[in-house]
């Protein structure tokens, strides 16, 4: 029986891994390492400073896949083009099972943050599940990078009493966010804060969290706004990617 793994390794920091998420690392035979351009470049280099600090006797082995790409956020047709995009990626994982797992063996996926939030990978393998395509499946929990914003700038998510609102950059800029007292954006492309400009709002924004090369920005809308544009503009171009995110609070 082949068993597949899905590790949360949190934010960036060596330090945010679980014990369990450890324990899985050293039981894992064969990691698979996903190529999407620059992005995924930067972010499978970490994987590997993880695996050569935490499995240091090796015995494992690396394969390599593919991210299929996917239509743009922005597009009227965007829930068909992540079922196309997951069908995609069912495919190629059902390949990389058969091919790269021998009876018995355990593979797994090092997933940025926490498997649980804006991350496929748990979807596609319940799908595959369901078909009879994979027979074993364990999910390690992961710091997230809301988690690591809001201690990195050592505020609460949630007002007294309030839900905890987690979205995306393309729904705040289609109006979900503009009623809302406070809320944590992620997957932004846009810069879907600029939105409130000239409004009482204050912004918490991070990128890179948890490694070397964080960045983190906090105050006022109207007087960090530039800032962050700049800060964030300067980031990717000096990287080739960039990954952020923001909790947002309306001022009283």
């Amino acid at each position: 029986m082949r068993k597949i793994f899905v590790i949360g390794i949190g934010a960036g920091d060596p330090e945010f891994l679980t014990g369990q998420a450890i324990a899985a690392m050293r039981a894992t035979d064969v990691f698979f390492m996903p190529d999407k351009g620059a992005e995924r470049g930067g972010l499978n280099r970490v994987r590997l400073e993880f695996l050569k600090r935490f499995v240091p006797e090796g015995g494992y082995r690396l394969v390599d896949f593919t991210i299929p790409s996917r239509r743009k956020a922005d597009t009227p047709d965007y829930q068909e083009s992540v079922a196309d995009w997951r069908g995609e990626l069912e495919a190629a994982y059902t390949t990389l099972f058969a091919d790269e797992i021998g009876d018995g063996e355990v593979g797994a996926f090092l997933v940025w943050g926490d498997p649980a939030l804006y991350d496929g990978t748990l979807g596609i393998l319940g799908d595959m599940q369901a078909r009879g395509l994979v027979s074993d499946f364990e999910v390690i929990p992961g710091i997230s990078a809301v988690q690591a914003l809001a201690a990195r700038h050592k505020v609460a998510l949630n007002g007294v009493g309030e839900p905890v609102v987690v979205t995306t950059g393309r729904r705040v800029l289609g109006g979900e966010a503009d009623g809302i007292q406070r809320f944590v954006v992620m997957l932004d492309n846009e810069m879907a804060f600029r939105r409130f400009a000239g409004q009482r709002m204050k912004i918490y924004w991070g990128a890179y969290l948890g490694t070397a090369d964080e960045i983190l920005i906090a105050g006022s809308l109207s007087k960090v706004l530039g800032e962050i544009v700049q800060a964030r503009t300067d980031a990717k171009k000096r990287f080739g990617w960039i990954m952020d995110t923001y909790l947002m609070v309306r001022e009283t």
